[in-house]
Formats: structure tokens, sequence, C-alpha cells
């Protein structure tokens, strides 16, 4: 029986690893949307910093969900996982294949096998936690759900604190929720994805000249302009990376070239977190590209596609 579940197609993997003009290419070739799976590249204030295509480079290909979200906002998994669900139907519905392109795990993760429908958490219970120390929060939850604490690093300050939350806001632990998740689509289409791991060093360089065009290009003048918003110190936008870096640069607290060397740093930590987390997290079968990026890739994928 001929396959009827529609096409979307996935290009992941770490940031500067070539992927935006990847899913660009194939879109040319294959009649695509590209549709944004970065967390950064949501914000309509991060267009140098996260390294969202600009217009030139988005030629006539249609794109979603870049820029699109306000930084005084903080961009959810399930929001996200909801409008590309709802760009992903818009594609089909048009006759266009839906590219998907990024580098969040999560945020892929929760659109293909949904959410978990942990109810809000109750605000005070949420300000007690986060005010712990990780320490002492590691301590409670061995306690209170200790499977969580046995698997979580004593040091993961923000998983711990989420498990520690979950379980004494609801009385049910974060693993339980995640049982019953709802909402994915990875059983209603084909998914053809495509993981890029290039070779390490490589990756590293471009992402420490990356991050000097960034400042250089226009990042800077981002970040003064993020400044002036008096935003929240904890939303998303103003923990990007090179916002914090940049913005101690401009309050005086380093010179230029400390705040390069924290600005690269930052990029490397972050580009090897999201290789470690594409390289074991996906299912064995994805296919992973380990060398070096060129066009004969886009030509597997259009064939990939068609059968």
């Amino acid at each position: 029986m001929r396959e009827s579940r529609p096409r979307v197609a996935l290009i992941a993997g770490p940031t500067a690893s070539g992927k935006s003009a990847l899913a660009i290419a194939l879109a040319r070739k294959a009649n695509g949307i590209v549709i944004n799976a970065d967390a950064s590249q949501v914000y309509a204030d991060l267009q140098i910093l996260s390294a969202r295509p600009n217009a030139q480079e988005m030629g006539d290909i249609p794109h979603r969900l870049f820029g699109h979200i306000d930084g005084a906002q903080a961009c959810t998994a399930a929001r996200w996982a909801a409008e590309a669900r709802a760009e992903i139907r818009q594609a089909h519905d048009e006759g266009r294949l839906p590219i998907l392109v990024g580098g969040t795990g999560l945020y892929i993760r929760t659109l293909l096998d949904g959410i978990a429908p942990v109810p809000d958490i109750d605000p005070a219970i949420r300000a007690e936690v986060r005010a712990l120390p990780v320490a002492e929060a590691h301590i409670a939850l061995t306690r209170e759900d200790p499977q969580a604490a046995a698997r979580l690093a004593a040091a993961d300050t923000n998983r711990v604190a989420r498990a520690l939350e979950v379980v004494r806001s609801t009385g049910r632990t974060l693993t339980d929720w995640q049982l019953h998740k709802s909402g994915g689509i990875a059983d209603q289409v084909r998914l053809t994805p495509l993981i890029l791991l290039p070779p390490r060093d490589w990756l590293i360089d471009r992402c420490d000249r990356r991050f000097e065009q960034m400042v250089t290009g226009g990042g800077v003048q981002e970040v003064e302009a993020l400044i002036a918003r008096n935003l929240s110190p904890d939303l998303p936008v103003m923990r990007a990376i090179g916002v914090p870096e940049i913005a101690g640069w401009l309050r005086g607290e380093m010179d230029r070239a400390t705040m390069l060397d924290r600005g690269r740093i930052a990029t490397r930590q972050y580009a090897k977190r999201q290789y470690t987390w594409f390289s074991r997290q996906p299912p064995t079968d994805w296919q992973r590209e380990i060398g070096q990026i060129d066009d004969k890739i886009v030509d597997h994928m259009v064939i990939k596609l068609r059968c």
C-alpha cells in the first residue's frame, strides 16, 4: 500500500553547522517552505545574534516562524510546537514541502512526540524552589522524586528545579506526567530527517569567526536596543548567546577583547551541547552527516523525499 502520510523534512544540528543554507537550497529544489526550529531565531530582537537568515539569504523562499515574537515575551516549546503544526498544515494545503530547520532539540522533540500536560505551577511553589541553591534542591528532590534525582546531574539547576516544582505543585512526578504526552505529529507525517554533525575543528572555527562577525555586523546595536527596553534579565532574549557578554562590555564591566573571548567561549559551549544532544538523542535511524557540507547532501535528500 502506498504511503499516504504527508512529507516533512528536518535539517537539524549545532549552531554554525550550515543548516540554514542547506534548508534554502532544499526548498528551491523541492518546492519547500522553511520553518524555523531554533529558540533564538523566533525573536524579532535577535536578527544578528541569532544568525537569522536575512532577506537576501531568504530570497524568494517562504520562511515561517522567524523573528515573529517580541523579546518581551518568552516563547515556550508548547507555543512553538502549536505554531509549527499550523505552518506544516498550511504548507501541505499549498502543496509544498515543510522544511523544519534549527538546533533546538526540545522544540523538535515536543513537535514530534508531544508534550506532557503538566498544569501551571503554583507561583509560590515556583518562587520557593527557584530560590533554593541547586545543591539543596537536589537533596530535596532525592526525597520527593528519587528517580529524577538519580537521573539528573546534581548541578543541573534548571532541570532539578523543574522536577522539584512539578512534584511539589502537582503531587505527581514529572516522569509520570511525561508518560501521557499528547499533541505529537510523529505518527501523522513521513519525516525525512538529516542531522548535521560536521568535524568539530571546522565547527569551532566557524563559531569563533561568526561571533566576531556578529559583533562588528550589528550585534552591538541589537544589545543596545534591548538594554534600552529595560527588559527582565530572566527573559530568554536577554540570556541569548552574546547578549550578556556584549551588555557587560557596554556597561564597562570588561574590555572588548574579554567580551569577544567570552562570546566565543559561550558559542563554542553551546555548539558542544547541541552536538552532544544531536549525536545521542534522536533515533538511531535518523541520517547523520558527519563530513563536510556540500550540495550533494541536498540532492540525496531530494531523492529520499521522492521515495
